[in-house]
């Protein structure tokens, strides 16, 4: 199918840019930044084509559904996800050193999907058969997203305050180059304040979703359980934000456990529990 080819092209555009984020870590050269970002933007276009050829695929196949019903399928759309907030971030601010700790998180779930999981569209199982399938994912894999973004600034505030607590951060030095850690903790906030409403969402519509299918709003599910443990680990962060002043290092760490925790809710709960998601697992 043209879109495997597609997404094929997509994880090399990423790696490219990663290699060029990369690339502009170690010279600073402006135009190296810059073709970082470029084949960022690129591999976004090439992987937008590519979900519309997928979708239309399975109209095709006669099944006709979004296409984010499996793991693979959400893999990519997270690849995807982080990609557009880390390039809105991109074309706001110009940090483009920043690329160098977001851009691994998609080149990783895309080399993970194309190489590891089953690529084959399928019949949609009927809990999934339901609009409430568009709302949930799109709003979740968003939200997602822009945690992946804030843990990436937070890697960057952590290794940036480290160095200026040594005196180390000398003007010639790869460090000197991050942006300044209020802008990076700024970045942070910012992008959780953006994840967090849809993060929400993602839950409420879930929950839509759940009566739907199976009759109730709420079971307790690994996954559900699992999504409000990360909703709160977010609402910790602002709330220590907005009443204790939290910011700096205690952020940068909370924002770096919550990005673990959303990682675990999504891949370590399809991959090692067992409940009613059991339809995101491997098989």
């Amino acid at each position: 199918m043209l879109s495997a080819k597609l997404f094929n092209a997509t994880t090399i555009f990423y790696m490219l840019s990663t290699l060029a984020f990369f690339g502009y870590l170690a010279s600073r050269n402006s135009k190296v930044g810059l073709a970082g970002s470029i084949l960022a933007w690129a591999g976004f276009a090439v992987q937008t084509v590519a979900t519309g050829l997928r979708w239309k695929e399975s109209y095709d196949m006669g099944m006709g559904h979004a296409p984010l019903s499996n793991l693979y399928e959400s893999v990519v759309f997270f690849a995807w996800s982080i990609v557009l907030i880390f390039g809105i971030i991109d074309a706001k601010y110009k940090y483009r050193i920043i690329g160098a700790f977001v851009m691994p998180f998609a080149l990783l779930s895309m080399a993970w999907g194309q190489l590891y999981l089953p690529t084959d569209i399928n019949p949609l199982m009927p809990a999934l058969q339901s609009n409430w399938l568009l709302y949930h994912v799109l709003t979740c894999f968003l939200g997602y997203a822009a945690f992946a973004v804030a843990c990436g600034v937070s890697i960057m505030y952590l290794i940036k305050a480290k160095f200026e607590e040594k005196g180390n951060d000398a003007a010639g030095s790869v460090i000197a180059h991050f942006p300044p850690t209020k802008i990076l903790d700024d970045l942070n906030y910012k992008a959780i304040m953006v994840g967090f409403p849809l993060l929400t969402l993602g839950i409420i519509t879930g929950a839509a979703w759940a009566n739907y299918a199976w009759g109730t709003y709420w079971s307790w599910d690994p996954k559900e359980t699992w999504s409000l443990i990360v909703w709160f680990v977010y609402a910790a962060f602002l709330h220590a934000r907005f009443t204790k002043g939290w910011v700096g290092k205690r952020a940068a760490w909370l924002s770096i456990i919550g990005f673990a925790a959303t990682i675990f809710c999504y891949l370590g709960v399809n991959l090692l529990l067992s409940g009613l998601h059991s339809y995101g697992s491997l098989n």
